[in-house]
């Protein structure tokens, strides 16, 4: 049974669809109300309070913590500078991904690793022979994620922290509403963001003191519905939906390497002796036999297909994740499409997909399987750059 996060008694009252899922062992909101439009137009116009407290969080500390992140991950974080985070991913022996995340560095010795999936067992097998303490501190600390182009605004409001300095993907500690926490400079919706970390039994000074801060801004309790659009616009992955955990996989066809994901860009191979080097060494000689790409589905052909049955087209209201076989153009399957969604900011059908190689290049044109009053066709879809939503005050 799922258990509370600690900001539930400020969301719960809050959730009049009474629309709830299980992620990672706590009960999460999937829209507010029974339409998650007003919080995703709060993301991309004003600003979104999402309760992010379920991530698996590790703390890693001693003096070979860095050294043993750096083994068991595929960068190396020795070289992040304090109060700097990074994202990437951790793989087997044989390069194939396990999990994705997030490392800051907050002292010399002290880190923080952030996972989809619980993350305790894997660290510690490979922790021996290194002088570090690992804490799941999953529990010990509420997270929230404060996004949209108003974000600044609201956090200068309420917090002490120099926001006017702080640079993507760096954070500092901060007074907020008379609570100690931790901001950083990173989200998931790919537009300018933060998330706030706080002690668990200090949490809902903060929700209120950020809820209060907000009003005059626009600011609005999101959910998951929501940010899910908002992740599939950023072009961002997810564990058990874009790929699976090689832990979770029977056959190899079913796992993914970081060069297949569009994580290469990650991966530090010339460096001390890591998990998976060897692997991932060879596979970029080589070249990865599959890419994750963008595809942006054709929609005046889209909208055809229903017309021939006097029908509208049927657009999901939210971000699917049920996979949609994608053919080379007028010919064989060449991979899937993992997620997807309607873009209302972009007025355009997106989704993800696992691609043979030579057909994920920009500009490439296939087929994307549609299923219309039970009959299985196909509408062209192109190719595009990730992220298809990328501005910039992201990063400025």
């Amino acid at each position: 049974m799922p258990i509370p996060t600690p900001f539930h008694e400020r969301t719960a009252p809050l959730c009049t669809s009474l629309r709830w899922k299980e992620w990672a062992g706590y009960y999460a909101v999937c829209s507010f109300d029974t339409s998650h439009e007003r919080e995703y137009y709060a993301l991309r116009h004003a600003a979104g309070l999402i309760d992010v407290s379920p991530l698996f969080k590790y703390e890693v500390t001693g003096p070979d913590a860095g050294a043993f992140l750096a083994h068991v991950t595929v960068k190396d974080v020795r070289k992040l500078a304090v109060g700097q985070s990074t994202y990437l991913c951790w793989c087997d022996d044989r390069g194939f991904v396990v999990d994705d995340g997030t490392v800051t560095r907050f002292e010399g010795d002290v880190y923080r690793l952030t996972a989809a999936e619980p993350s305790w067992a894997w660290l510690l097998r490979y922790a021996r022979g290194f002088d570090v303490e690992i804490e799941d501190s999953s529990g010990r600390i509420g997270a929230l994620s404060l996004q949209g182009p108003f974000a600044r605004r609201v956090l200068a409001d309420c917090c002490d922290a120099d926001l006017a300095q702080m640079k993507f993907f760096c954070g500092q500690r901060a007074d907020l509403g008379g609570t100690s926490v931790w901001v950083s400079r990173t989200g998931y919706t790919g537009d300018l963001g933060y998330e706030v970390w706080a002690a668990a039994d200090q949490a809902l000074p903060v929700w209120d003191a950020l809820i209060d801060a907000g009003r005059p801004h626009g600011l609005e309790p999101a959910a998951l519905d929501a940010m899910d659009i908002t992740r599939v616009e950023a072009g961002f992955i997810m564990n058990g939906v874009d790929y699976f955990s090689a832990h979770h996989c029977m056959i190899d066809a079913q796992k993914s390497t970081p060069y297949e994901l569009g994580l290469g860009w990650t991966v530090q191979l010339e460096r001390d002796p890591f998990v998976g080097q060897a692997a991932l060494q060879a596979e970029k000689r080589r070249g990865p036999s599959r890419k994750l790409a963008g595809l942006v589905v054709d929609w005046d052909e889209y909208e055809a297909m229903f017309n021939e049955h006097d029908l509208p087209p049927d657009v999901c209201s939210h971000a699917w994740r049920d996979g949609v076989p994608v053919y080379a153009k007028g010919g064989r399957q060449i991979g899937k499409a993992t997620s997807g969604a309607w873009s209302p900011l972009l007025k355009q059908n997106l989704a993800l997909a696992d691609l043979e190689a030579e057909f994920a290049a920009v500009g490439t044109k296939v087929d994307f399987e549609v299923t219309v009053e039970y009959e299985r066709r196909r509408v062209t879809a192109t190719v595009s750059r990730k992220p298809f939503y990328d501005p910039e005050r992201k990063r400025s």
